[in-house]
């Protein structure tokens, strides 16, 4: 590892009460909620507030008790446990999510945004390849100012927050630079959505389970920033049921109104359980309109009906 590498961790990777706070303040702007105990998570869910994370490819769960997250930090994992599994050839391991407050260990500090969801602890890796990858990574976008990530020791674990809003900037940026579809967390590689029935003239979007600001501006074409002008939205946060008014008519075919048929091209490594959890309907449904068993084929193209 180089002399430069060696003094940023040296310098980021103790963490401070600074840092701390920070993270506090920034969960508290975002408007993300502190979950208190186990039972404020299932209303937090159906809301849309926090989204399921589940193991995968590139990623394991370790004795994580509640695998829920928000958006941009479920985002951040796809992204990352991909970039992991191809620079190291292992899954990443995350150990905890988000943490209620009732659960929090006894050396958990005061102002933990564990029980918002945003935060999420990762296994130090055993192989100094990995460990070297890792943490080069997660101090690089610690520069760019997208996340905190601290080395705790008691456990041994990297503690990492999300900074939703900058973070989902800095992705956003990085798609159109690239010239990329920007992913949604569950997505396993590039989606193909197309609407086969319902008005193209549709100017309302009615926030489905699951959706987030990220996800229904990557379908439409159009920028987060331009979303939350277009409903004058300080932040990311939707609930379901809430009208969305779009801000480009002609873009707004490609979303889906409670009747619309859509397509979707199976990709690799996707599951009936994943796609219908996306899309907000059930695996016994997808079966039955595409006449398919439990194993799909990449390319397989399913027709799925929300609503």
């Amino acid at each position: 590892m180089s002399l430069a590498a060696n003094q940023a961790q040296a310098q980021t990777l103790k963490g401070s009460p600074t840092s701390v706070k920070k993270q506090y303040q920034l969960a508290q702007s975002y408007g993300f909620n502190f979950i208190k105990t186990a039972s404020e998570i299932a209303p937090n869910v159906e809301s849309g507030e926090l989204h399921k994370v589940s193991p995968g490819r590139y990623m394991e769960l370790h004795d994580v008790s509640y695998p829920y997250a928000v958006s941009e930090t479920r985002l951040f994992l796809d992204r990352l446990s991909r970039q992991y599994h191809a620079a190291c050839g292992e899954k990443l391991t995350v150990t905890s999510l988000l943490r209620p407050v009732s659960n929090q260990p006894a050396n958990a500090v005061a102002l933990s945004v564990h029980p918002t969801g945003m935060a999420i602890d990762l296994r130090i890796p055993a192989k100094w390849k990995c460990r070297s990858w890792l943490e080069d990574t997660l101090l690089s976008l610690e520069k760019e100012r997208v996340l905190d990530v601290t080395r705790e020791r008691r456990p041994a674990h990297y503690h990492v927050a999300v900074y939703a809003e900058q973070y989902e900037t800095r992705v956003a940026a990085l798609e159109a630079k690239l010239g990329q579809p920007a992913t949604h967390p569950q997505a396993q590689a590039t989606q193909e959505v197309a609407v086969s029935s319902g008005p193209a003239s549709h100017q309302d979007y009615i926030v489905r389970k699951g959706d987030s600001l990220w996800e229904i501006a990557a379908r439409t074409g159009v920028s987060v920033a331009e979303l939350r002008t277009a409903n004058d939205l300080q932040g990311n946060r939707i609930y379901v049921g809430q009208t969305l008014r779009m801000p480009n008519a002609e873009n707004v075919s490609t979303l889906l109104a409670a009747n619309d048929v859509i397509t979707h091209r199976v990709n690799r490594g996707e599951t009936l359980w994943a796609i219908a959890n996306r899309y907000g309907t059930s695996v016994k449904k997808l079966q039955q309109v595409n006449n398919t068993g439990k194993v799909l084929k990449v390319g397989q193209v399913l027709t799925i009906y929300r609503g």
